[in-house]
């Protein structure tokens, strides 16, 4: 065998003359007990081995027999009825449990586990009709991808669906062109009467005008005032406005009746007419009202005033077009798609569009009173 002879810190005579009267003491260093390498290799290999393997290879082959014998039995228990295959299972279980800390050889284990896998492996017929499947369905998904976000919510979900402003805006011109000329359509889209989708269309855009670009800024306007109720009702109700600068006089804002330099006369008049079907009344027709108000109220009218009653010049504005147009015998489809076209050629449609929007900028963009 090999010897190992260890480092050690030891004082060595290195004056080795026979003239030298010092006495040095020698010590040599510490070896190790020199072992043969057989009786080492067989220590180690009695070490490493696990107290598992004495077990005897009949008890292997029994395991094997059993686990193959479990196999058969998974095979089998799909046939079976609920009760047997609960006890089957019961059974496998728990000869599983009594077998489950005994090991296995490498080629016992994929043995067994290529035998356990077969219940989970899919065969290719099963694959080849998934192809087939996920081949018929390719065209869909490739449809529903193509197509926008905005087209799906249509389609599932009409009332939110989002639309552009102008298209919106040109839905509510056609529907109050026909009303123009047929004064029982407005009230048959409110009422329900009328279910075709050209309809529900201008009513869903009817709605978008007056809950989402007209009530919500109103209500911010008046949240930011100190406007009393009655002057609130009177705006409301006269869809015409006239704001006329006067002479300055320190008084009691008619508005918010607070004490300020009022300069301005707020006039108002026109016809009281109904939000939804914009059907006048004639009740007091020559009726006004004239407020003196302060510079802040008298701008915060003139804006709130030109989003509250746009809808209705709007359509006092189509029905004037209707009724300079000779209709005759035309039927009302044809007149209200020409009169359409002209009106959007001539670029009328775009300019109401565009004041409508400057209203709203205007609204959005008014300042709060100090």
């Amino acid at each position: 065998g090999k010897r190992k002879r260890l480092n050690s810190s030891v004082l060595y005579d290195s004056d080795e003359s026979e003239d030298s009267d010092i006495l040095v003491r020698k010590v040599f260093a510490k070896r190790h007990c020199i072992r043969d390498e057989d009786e080492s290799s067989e220590e180690q290999q009695h070490d490493k081995t696990c107290p598992t393997e004495n077990i005897s290879t009949n008890r292997k082959q029994k395991v094997f027999a059993k686990l193959k014998e479990l196999a058969r039995h998974r095979a089998t228990q799909r046939s079976c009825s609920s009760g047997n295959c609960e006890d089957s299972n019961g059974e496998s279980e728990i000869e599983e449990e009594s077998l489950c800390h005994l090991p296995l050889t490498p080629t016992e284990s994929s043995e067994a586990d290529s035998d356990s896998m077969k219940d989970f492996i899919v065969e290719e017929d099963d694959d080849d009709n998934t192809e087939h499947v996920k081949s018929e369905n390719q065209p869909q998904r490739k449809k529903l991808l193509n197509t926008s976000n905005s087209e799906l919510l249509a389609h599932y979900v009409p009332h939110l669906s989002r639309c552009d402003h102008y298209v919106h805006f040109k839905r509510i011109v056609k529907a109050f062109l026909i009303n123009a000329i047929d004064d029982t359509f407005l009230s048959s889209l409110y009422d329900g009467t009328r279910q075709k989708k050209y309809a529900q269309d201008m009513l869903l855009s009817l709605h978008y005008l007056d809950d989402r670009f007209i009530q919500p800024r109103l209500e911010n306007l008046l949240s930011r005032s100190r406007w009393k109720d009655r002057y609130k009702e009177r705006v409301d109700c006269y869809p015409d406005v006239r704001i006329i600068l006067k002479n300055s006089k320190n008084m009691s804002c008619q508005a918010c009746e607070l004490n300020r330099y009022c300069k301005f006369n707020v006039l108002l008049s026109g016809k009281l007419y109904n939000s939804k079907t914009l059907e006048a009344d004639d009740f007091m027709s020559d009726d006004k009202q004239v407020l003196k108000v302060g510079v802040v109220c008298a701008d915060r009218t003139r804006v709130y005033h030109n989003l509250k009653h746009f809808k209705y010049k709007l359509y006092v504005d189509c029905s004037s077009v209707t009724t300079l147009d000779d209709v005759g015998d035309e039927p009302v489809k044809d007149t209200v798609e020409r009169l359409f076209s002209q009106l959007e050629d001539s670029g009328w449609i775009q300019k109401r569009y565009d004041n409508l929007e400057d209203y709203m900028n205007d609204a959005d963009s008014f300042q709060e009173e100090k």
